[in-house]
C-alpha cells in the first residue's frame, strides 16, 4: 500500500533504469539542512509516531537524537536538548576538545605549539595539564625561538601562538614584544570574532559569561559576536547541558559531535542486557529485599497476593519461603485475616505426596479468571457426596458436612475434603488446615464413633479440617476473558515476559495462549515488544517501566543485600523458567521442584540446594561468591525457614571432600556422622 499508493515505485524504477543507462546524471550535494522532499517526509512520519506508545527512555532519547536539529526544533518548538544528552558523552567530549586526555596531550615542544594554535592563550598551568612533558623547559625554548609569546589577557599571564599575535593586539589590546616577523603583524578582519570561533570549537556549551571572562571583554560585546556567529551558522543558541539552566551557546560542529557521541550511548543502552542482569531484576520487581515494603501489613500483603494471583506454588514454601521473603516479619495471621473477611481466596492446583500441594491465591474479586481450572476427574464417592453437601450453599464446617453428607468416618470425609480441595474445586477461609496438613495431620485425632463426646469440637472436627468449606468461585467460562486476565496477571508479576516464564506458570494453550494478547496489549501500548534480554529471542514483552528498571540494574548493587536464598520455584527467581540454569559437569541436574531453594548472588545461581537440603550443587567456584552464598544460607536456616539443615553431598561427592566443606564450617555448621549440620 505504501509503495504502490503513496509513492510511485513504477517511476522510481524507471528513474534507477536511467541512472544504470548513465541517462541521468546524479550529482552528490551536502546541504546543511534536508531538502523540503525529505524534510517533510520525515516531519510527517516523527509526529504520527513520537509519541505513540511507552517506550523505555534510551529508545525514546535515540529516537529524538536521530532527527535533524532543524527539524527537532521544528517539532519540539525550540532546541531543548537537555533531555537527550548523555552526561558521560559530553564530559568524554569536553576533554578531547581541551586536550585532557592521553590521547590529545603535548608530548614535545613542537606539541605544545600546536596545542597552543589549536586552543588559543593557555596559562602555565593549563599548559602543564595539558602536557606529558617537562613544559617549563619546552616554554622557555619556544619563546626564545619567538614561536610563542607571552601576553596578558584579562589580567592573566598567558601564552599564545606567535601566529595569533595580531588577533590578540586588535581584538583584546594585547602588548607584543618587539621583533615579531611582520606577517605575524598583517591585522585581519575580524579578530575577536576569530578568537571567539575558536573557543567554541574547543569547548562544549558555554554561556556569553563564560566568553566575557575568558577574555576580559563585556558581555554585551560578547553577546554581538556570537550573534555575528550564529549569522554565519557557525554557532547556535539553545538549551543543551544537563542539569544546567538558561540559554547556551554551542559551535555546530562540536554539536553535532556531541549528538552522535549520545545517540550512541543511548544505543548502547538499548542494546539487550545480560541474563543474570534478569535475575537482579525479577528479584527487585518482586520487592524482595531493600526493595520492599518495611513491614508486614495486610495492605501489603494485599499487594504481594496481588502480584501472586493465580501462580501454583508449593503449599510448604508459600509461608515459609516465598511470602516471608517478600514481608519481613510476615506471620500467618495475617494471611487468615484476609481468608476471613473475603478479601482473599484461595485454591489447590494439584497434590505433592500426601502431606504437600500445590496452592494458588487470588483476590477475590480476580478469583474467577485467575485461579486454575478444576481438573477434571472422577471424584470418589464420599468426595461426590461432599462437593454435593457444599453445593446447596453457603460455607459449612466439618460437622455440617459430615451431617449433610451422611458421613460417619471422619478420616474418609476428610480425605474426600483433601481431594476436593487439590481438585481445585473447594476452598477453606482460612489456612489453618492447609498448616495441619504439612504436619501431617491427615487422620481425625478420635475415633469416629466418639466424635461427639466432650473432647471433640462439635464442629470443627480434626485439625486438617478446621475452618469453613465453601466451593472455589466459579471460573468464567469465556476462555478469551481468562486468557486476556492472565496475559495481564504475567505482565504484573514478572515485568518482562518470555516464552519460559509462561511455560513456567503452565499457562494453558502456553504460550502461544496469551501470545496473541500480549501482541494486542502491545499494538494498543499497553506494553512494549523488543529484545531486552540477550539470547532469550525478540519475543519478550514488558510492563511500562520494567525496561527502564531493569537497565538501571546493569551493574550489581549494595554488595550487602545482593545475596537472596528462593524457592526453586518461586516466581522471582527465573531459572528453570526464563532462564535456562547454567552449564555444569555432572549427571545431577536441577529443577524447579517443591522444597528445593536457589542462593543467586548478583543475580547469578550460586548454589542449589536439593529438596531436604541433603545435597548441594554449585555454579561458582570463586570464594567472593560462595562464601556469601552460605552465609545466606546459614542465615536462613537459623532463621528457621529451613528447619534443621543436613548437607551430605555437594555435586555428587561426600561433602567433606568437596570445596563446599570449609565454607560450611566457616559459616556455622558442625561435623556429624551423617554430614554437616545446622541447627535452627
Amino acid at each position: 500500500e505504501c509503495l504502490q499508493d503513496v509513492f510511485d515505485l513504477p517511476a522510481l524504477v524507471e528513474l534507477m533504469a536511467s541512472v544504470r543507462r548513465r541517462e541521468v546524471r546524479v550529482v552528490e550535494v551536502d546541504t546543511p539542512v534536508p531538502s523540503p522532499f525529505a524534510s517533510s517526509l520525515q516531519f510527517g512520519y516523527v509526529s504520527a509516531f513520537m509519541y505513540e506508545g511507552d517506550a523505555p527512555l534510551a529508545e525514546r532519547r535515540a529516537q529524538a537524537l536521530s532527527l535533524d536539529r532543524s527539524l527537532l526544533a521544528e517539532l519540539m518548538g525550540r532546541e531543548e536538548l537537555r533531555e537527550l544528552i548523555d552526561d558521560a558523552a559530553l564530559a568524554e567530549l569536553e576533554i578531547d576538545l581541551q586536550a585532557l586526555g592521553d590521547r590529545g596531550k603535548a608530548t614535545n615542544e613542537d606539541g605544545l605549539h600546536d596545542l597552543l594554535r589549536r586552543l588559543g592563550d593557555l596559562s602555565a598551568d593549563e599548559i602543564a595539564a595539558r602536557s606529558t612533558g617537562t613544559t617549563g623547559a619546552w616554554v622557555t625554548a619556544l619563546t626564545e625561538r619567538g614561536r610563542i609569546l607571552p601576553v596578558r589577557v584579562a589580567g592573566h599571564e598567558r601564552f599564545i601562538a606567535a601566529e595569533d599575535a595580531s588577533r590578540y593586539r586588535d581584538a583584546l589590546g594585547a602588548a607584543l614584544p618587539v621583533g615579531l616577523p611582520a606577517a605575524f603583524l598583517e591585522p585581519v578582519d575580524d579578530p575577536l570574532l576569530d578568537l571567539v570561533a575558536r573557543f567554541a570549537r574547543t569547548h562544549g556549551p558555554f554561556t556569553e559569561e563564560d566568553v566575557a571572562q575568558r577574555f576580559g571583554i563585556g558581555p554585551a560585546v560578547a553577546r554581538k559576536t556570537l550573534a555575528a556567529l550564529e549569522a554565519d551558522g557557525r554557532v547556535v543558541e539553545g538549551e543543551f547541558r544537563p542539569g544546567g539552566s538558561g540559554r547556551e551557546w554551542i559551535e555546530v560542529e562540536v554539536l553535532r559531535l556531541l549528538r552522535r557521541r549520545s545517540l550512541a550511548a543511548f544505543r548502547k543502552e538499548v542494546e539487550p542486557v545480560a541474563p543474570e542482569v534478569l535475575a537482579r531484576f525479577t528479584v527487585a520487581w518482586h520487592g524482595i529485599g531493600p526493595h520492599g515494603p518495611r513491614a508486614a501489613t495486610p495492605d501489603a500483603l494485599l499487594s504481594v497476593i496481588e502480584q501472586l494471583g493465580g501462580a501454583p506454588l508449593p503449599a510448604s514454601a508459600l509461608e515459609t519461603r516465598i511470602l516471608p521473603a517478600r514481608l519481613p516479619g510476615y506471620s500467618p495471621a495475617l494471611l487468615d485475616q484476609l481468608g476471613a473477611s473475603g478479601e482473599v481466596v484461595w485454591c489447590g492446583a494439584g497434590p505433592i505426596g500426601s502431606t504437600d500441594g500445590w496452592v494458588a491465591l487470588a483476590l477475590a474479586d480476580r478469583a474467577d479468571l485467575l485461579l486454575p481450572e478444576p481438573v477434571e476427574a472422577e471424584l470418589s464417592p464420599p468426595a461426590a457426596a461432599a462437593l454435593d453437601a457444599l453445593g446447596s450453599g453457603g460455607a459449612m464446617f466439618f460437622r455440617q458436612i459430615a451431617d449433610a453428607a451422611g458421613s460417619t468416618d471422619d478420616t474418609e470425609l476428610l480425605l474426600a475434603l483433601w481431594e476436593l480441595v487439590w481438585a481445585g474445586r473447594i476452598t477453606n477461609d482460612t489456612l489453618g488446615p492447609l498448616r495441619a496438613l504439612l504436619r501431617g495431620g491427615t487422620r481425625s485425632s478420635r475415633p469416629a464413633r466418639a466424635r461427639r463426646g466432650p473432647l471433640m469440637p462439635s464442629r470443627m472436627g480434626p485439625p486438617a479440617a478446621a475452618g469453613r468449606w465453601s466451593l472455589v468461585p466459579e471460573r468464567r467460562g469465556d476462555a478469551t476473558r481468562r486468557l486476556h486476565a492472565m496475559a495481564e496477571q504475567l505482565l504484573v508479576r514478572h515485568g518482562i515476559v518470555t516464552r519460559g516464564a509462561a511455560m513456567a506458570e503452565r499457562v494453558v494453550g502456553g504460550f502461544a495462549g496469551v501470545y496473541a494478547v500480549l501482541k494486542a496489549f502491545e499494538e494498543s501500548g499497553r506494553c512494549r515488544r523488543g529484545y531486552f534480554v540477550e539470547g532469550l529471542g525478540g519475543a519478550q514483552f514488558a510492563a511500562p517501566g520494567a525496561v527502564d528498571r531493569l537497565r538501571s540494574l546493569e551493574e550489581p548493587g549494595d554488595k550487602a543485600a545482593r545475596t537472596h536464598v528462593l524457592a526453586a520455584v518461586d516466581p522471582a527467581n527465573p531459572y528453570g523458567a526464563a532462564l535456562e540454569w547454567p552449564e555444569r559437569e555432572g549427571t545431577h541436574r536441577p529443577g524447579r521442584k517443591a522444597g528445593a531453594l536457589v542462593v543467586l548472588v548478583d543475580g547469578r545461581l550460586a548454589v542449589y540446594v536439593e529438596k531436604g537440603g541433603r545435597s548441594l550443587l554449585s555454579y561458582s567456584d570463586d570464594p567472593d561468591v560462595i562464601g556469601p552464598a552460605v552465609d545466606a544460607l546459614a542465615l536462613a536456616a537459623r532463621d528457621g525457614a529451613l528447619g534443621r539443615l543436613t548437607v551430605e553431598r555437594a555435586d555428587g561427592e561426600a561433602i567433606e571432600d568437596t570445596p563446599f566443606a570449609q565454607a560450611l564450617i566457616d559459616a556455622g555448621f558442625r561435623p556429624t556422622s551423617r554430614g554437616l549440620r545446622l541447627r535452627a
